[in-house]
Formats: C-alpha cells, structure tokens, sequence
C-alpha cells in the first residue's frame, strides 16, 4: 500500500515514521527545514515506547512528483489546510482514499471541496508529538488513530488502511460513526489545548488547580452542547471518558498550541475555541469559557511575526 504523509510534523511524523519503520511504503510531504533534515538525516522518533530511526526516507515538496497513491493521510496544520488540499489532486486516483488527522472539526469539508466527498474519508488522532527540531519528533502520550467512511460503513480501501497500521506498533481502528468520533476528540483536544495555552503551563497545573479544573468542566459542557445542536448524537459516557482520559495524561503533557505558543509560531486557535465560538454562535448557543480562552490568546494567534 502507497501511503503519502501531507504535512510532517507532530501528527505526520509521528505516524507515518512508525508505519515507515515497519516496512510500509511511506512518502513524506514537507518542506523548508523538515525536508532538508528528512533527506541529509532520516526521521527520529523519541518517545517513551522507544526511540526509532527511519533512514533513508522518501520525503518530497512536490506531491505532483508522487502520482496517484492508495492513500493520503493529510496532516498539515489547519491554518495551511486550504493551500494543502489545493495540491492535493496528483496524489488522487480512482481508489485513493484521503484522511484527515487534524484538529478541529472542518477538515472533511475542506477536502470535499478540493478533491470530492467520494475520495474522502474522516479521520482524528491522539497523540501528543511535537517538533522538537527538524527531523527529531518528540512523542509524549498517546498514539492512536480512528478513521471511518463517511457515511458510518465498512470499506476495503480502509480495511486496508488498518492492515497498513496494525504492523507499526501504535493503536488504530475503523469507526462506524467517524464524525461522533471527531467531535469527541475535539471537544477533548480544545480544552486541552485552550487551557495549557492560558496558563502557559502543561497539564497537570489545570488538573490539580479547582478554580481551573472547574473552567475546563465547563468548556467541557460548552463543546458538548455545541456538537448536539449541531445534530451529533455524542456516546452517553463521553463525558466521563474525557476525565478519565485527562486524569490519566502525565502532568507534564502540554498541547501543541502550547507548544507553538512558546515557539513564537501561529496557533490554531481559530479553529479550536474559536471554531467552538463560531459554532456555538451559528447553533444559538452559549460558549463563555471558549469565548475568553479565544479572547485571551487571539493576540499571539499570528506568532511572534505577526
């Protein structure tokens, strides 16, 4: 299977080396520093699981140059996702299947938009992986990934994703109802993500802390009620997942905001809170905590440049 990785950082990176390490047919699609340390150095992968090298990797900065393969998993960050799915179409043939492991909650439509709903499927990701310098992911906690068709059945193109993965050591599995699944995931991820950005500090200081813990129970709340009136039926325990899966995060876990945030980079804030916010705002429905955790950080969304 011809898998081609579109955008290699935190997510990409981390996934694609894993299923490059063990054998998969695996493309990198990146550019600038990252490129130019994939091809002189390889990918690093360090993590808790065990450190991995892949040398030599097959990366490029033209997907053009790849022709039609069996799979794309697009991986750029959300703020680069229109002029990504724009140079999408050479890797996309009749059986190709697309799969977005981005945050927020607006990926499918923008590939529909670029390549068709039918080469088009969903996808979301927990992993908390990040650059530590190019060519070098740093992983810390979790690696899973869910992707399921659109339309909630079982598919060959993706049950051959899934065989593809089982071989790389990390958790994957197909969904029947993707679009719940990444709805769960972003309500969990802009929580994680808004509140270690506010306080600049990773994890644990918003778990231990009542007054904060008690913001993230409510932007918690806030998330849910916006995903219902949008008409996604969410899984009657999810709330409860979310706690356990919060207090079983290391303390020192930090979001990728955050860490983009301590870098001078953009955020993807537009997309996270502030997405909740907009959609709150188009479904009728109250978002206080999203609303301040967008207002405080909206000054550094465009990075130390801006």
């Amino acid at each position: 299977m011809k898998i081609a990785i579109f955008g290699t950082g935190g997510v990409g990176g981390y996934f694609g080396g894993r299923l490059a390490a063990s054998g998969a047919d695996v493309t990198f699609i990146a550019r600038g520093a990252q490129l130019e340390a994939l091809r002189a150095r390889g990918l690093r992968i360090e993590s808790p699981k065990g450190d991995v090298t892949v040398r030599p990797v097959q990366a490029t900065d033209a997907p053009a140059s790849l022709g039609a393969v069996d799979a794309v998993f697009f991986t750029v960050k959300m703020y680069d996702a229109e002029s990504a799915a724009a140079s999408l179409a050479p890797l996309v043939g009749p059986g190709t299947v697309v799969i977005p492991f981005q945050n927020g909650v607006e990926s499918v439509d923008i590939l529909i938009r670029a390549v068709g709903r039918e080469a088009v499927a969903g996808g979301t990701a927990y992993v908390a992986a990040v650059v530590s310098e190019p060519g070098v992911i740093k992983h810390t906690a979790m690696e899973t990934l869910i992707f399921g068709e659109l339309d909630g059945g079982r598919s060959p193109r993706l049950e051959r994703v899934l065989a593809a993965c089982q071989p790389a050591g990390f958790e994957a599995r197909l969904s029947t109802n993707i679009h719940a699944d990444i709805w769960a995931k972003f309500i969990r991820l802009t929580v994680f993500s808004g509140m270690t950005a506010v306080t600049r500090m990773p994890l644990g200081t918003s778990r231990e802390d009542p007054d904060l813990y008690a913001m993230m129970e409510a932007a918690w709340h806030e998330g849910m009620a916006v995903a219902r009136a949008r008409g996604v039926t969410l899984a009657p325990g999810l709330l409860d997942e979310i706690r356990q899966m919060t207090a079983s995060l290391p303390p020192h876990a930090k979001s990728s905001m955050l860490e983009d945030l301590e870098r001078g980079k953009r955020l993807e804030l537009p997309w996270l809170s502030g997405a909740i916010v907009r959609l709150g705002e188009a479904s009728g429905v109250l978002t206080p905590t999203h609303r301040l955790i967008t207002a405080l950080l909206r000054p550094h969304v465009g990075g130390k440049h801006s």
